[in-house]
């Protein structure tokens, strides 16, 4: 698999779109990192890892819904592995005039657009969500 994070995405859109309540997904940190920033702006209730004998782990995601519709409307890699996208911090983008967040991988860890704003600094655009 050459671009893990964007399995990922593509799991939880396909999931999203089938009224899923939840998927699974390989675990990683930097996936574990992304679901926290998800989490935290609410557009899943949660995940949770799960550790299997032969050393592999897995990752289930519980998708979100609101009115019987998949709170995500869109989530779309943005830096791929074939062209990687940085940012300063005067350049972060807004997804849908602020209503969406862009997930951000910085010095200071994985993050949301807002607070890389709030701590001033910039990094590698991971995915945009709305």
């Amino acid at each position: 698999m050459s671009d893990p994070l964007g399995d990922m995405l593509t799991r939880i859109r396909n999931g999203a779109s089938r009224r899923k309540s939840s998927v699974t997904t390989p675990a990683s940190k930097l996936r574990a990192h992304v679901l926290d920033v998800l989490q935290s702006e609410g557009y899943i209730r949660g995940y949770t890892q799960t550790e299997f004998e032969n050393g592999k782990s897995e990752i289930e995601i519980e998708l979100k819904y609101y009115e019987n519709a998949s709170v995500i409307r869109e989530i779309a890699r943005v830096s791929k592995p074939g062209r990687r996208v940085y940012v300063s911090v005067k350049s972060i983008p807004q997804v849908a005039n602020g209503l969406g967040i862009t997930i951000l991988s910085t010095p200071k860890g994985v993050m949301a657009d807002h607070q890389a704003r709030e701590q001033n600094v910039g990094g590698e655009v991971l995915c945009s969500v709305f």
